[in-house]
């Protein structure tokens, strides 16, 4: 059956003022996910991120390290909810990085009530609803994996919320469990999806197998 295996970015700049870029770490552990493909002789027919800077850079790195890669698109279907834009409506404050700075624990508390707020459907603000972060999700997938054969791989990187709705939907669980999905993912972390011509199916969640040795225990970040 044809697979889709759907990446989260690597580690990125938790606490600056500018998340959205990709740490020293977060570039190797993209590599080292590439190198993993090629050395299992997995090959991609096609390849997706969305257009934030994390999720662009991790792609790149990814498939410069595997075997044949196909170019690089780019859909804003998978780009990430905006967590900033969700933090103001639910505490009326820009100073995102300061909270993570001072109190990280305090701060995911926070940001913990403003996504269940916005699950469901009682956050009130200048944001992207759920429905229509879902329905963008399920677009730019649906569309990567048409028309693929039984054999073909197709590769998409994302984000966290992503990939915890999109796992929420296929196990037809409880709109909340999305959040409990998104926070329990790695970076560089892969679900492997069966694709088939009436439904999908969920095969690995969650896998870090280029991280799992001893020399790069230390390599597994959640943020």
């Amino acid at each position: 059956m044809a697979k889709l295996f759907l990446v989260r970015h690597g580690q990125a700049a938790f606490g600056e003022d500018n998340y959205d870029q990709l740490s020293k770490l977060g570039h190797q552990q993209a590599r080292w996910l590439g190198e993993y493909f090629r050395e299992r002789g997995v090959t991609f027919k096609r390849a997706l991120a969305g257009g934030l800077m994390r999720q662009q850079d991790t792609a790149k790195s990814l498939l410069a390290a595997t075997e044949n890669p196909p170019p690089l698109d780019t859909h804003p279907g998978l780009d990430e909810y905006d967590g900033h834009a969700l933090y103001v409506s639910h505490t009326g404050s820009a100073d995102v990085a300061g909270h993570q700075k001072r109190d990280a624990v305090d701060y995911w508390r926070t940001f913990r009530g403003a996504y269940q707020g916005w699950v469901d459907g009682t956050l009130i603000g200048e944001h992207e609803s759920w429905a229509d972060f879902g329905g963008r999700i399920h677009q730019a997938l649906g569309g990567l994996c048409t028309g693929l054969s039984r054999e073909d791989n197709v590769l998409a990187v994302s984000s966290g919320g992503v990939i915890g709705t999109t796992i929420a939907g296929l196990l037809q669980t409880a709109p909340r469990s999305a959040i409990e999905l998104n926070f329990q993912f790695r970076n560089s972390a892969f679900c492997e999806i069966i694709v088939g011509r009436s439904e999908w199916r969920l095969s690995t969640f969650n896998a870090l197998p280029h991280l799992d040795r001893p020399d790069r225990r230390d390599a597994i970040t959640f943020v």
